[in-house]
């Protein structure tokens, strides 16, 4: 397995929780959705597939230590805990950089480029990102 792969994973999962996130209102609070707002079957199925392929080509590699977070985002998506399926994802991203930086695992320019795009994209569905937001919590 390549990085180039695990960012694939990345990636299309990230795809899978983006469309989540649109489907579903804005007031709700994204750790407890309703149970009538679940990720469809056709989503938490593609969702299994990108891990369950990912948990295989692992086996034997360095991002085999991967595979408990990509469980994890999985399980949370499959009830409709977005938090909790975006949470998993931003560590895999941070684990990468990480092996990186330890010399662990290569990430050409185009790879690390891709790690940067899908943060952003993650961190963009969390919520206090929305611009009306800009300064809440700031107090008086």
């Amino acid at each position: 397995m390549l990085t180039a792969e695990v960012l694939d994973a990345v990636g299309g999962l990230t795809s899978h929780i983006k469309s989540y996130a649109a489907k579903l209102p804005p007031i709700v609070h994204l750790s407890a959705v309703p149970s009538a707002i679940k990720p469809s079957f056709e989503a938490v199925e593609g969702y299994e597939t990108i891990v369950s392929r990912v948990r295989s080509q692992s086996a034997g590699t360095p991002y085999k230590t991967l595979n408990e977070s990509f469980v994890s985002s999985l399980e949370a998506f499959e009830i409709g805990n977005l938090l909790g399926a975006v949470q998993p994802l931003l560590s895999v991203l941070d684990h990468l950089a990480r092996m990186q930086r330890d010399n662990e695992i290569e990430i050409g320019r185009i790879d690390d480029k891709r790690l940067t795009e899908y943060r952003t994209a993650l961190h963009k569905i969390l919520p206090g990102n929305q611009p009306e937001l800009d300064g809440a919590g700031g107090g008086l």
